[in-house]
């Protein structure tokens, strides 16, 4: 991955935070900032799972890679947004 290419996903990796928050229903434990990290996290995991699974270089917009990487996003920030529960 070239520096183009990590910058991009740090970019697209905190929208993808921002929508994993916006899925997910009922109010989450978590910070924006961490819910940004856990974006920027789910963006390379769900880039590699496209990858692994072939779909990382299809025509025009990657729709299956996004959509792996807010899931993957979703689930982060619930599993973050639990752990930070249960410490209070």
């Amino acid at each position: 991955m070239h520096v183009d290419g990590i910058i991009s996903a740090i970019v697209i990796g905190a929208i993808i935070g921002v929508l994993a928050r916006l899925v997910l229903p009922g109010r989450q434990n978590i910070s924006i900032l961490l819910t940004i990290i856990v974006g920027i996290v789910a963006a390379f995991i769900g880039t590699a799972l496209a990858r692994a699974i072939g779909v990382d270089n299809t025509p025009r917009i990657d729709w299956i890679e996004i959509i792996l990487q807010v899931v993957v996003a979703a689930v982060g920030v619930t599993i973050v947004g639990s752990l930070r529960g249960r410490r209070r």
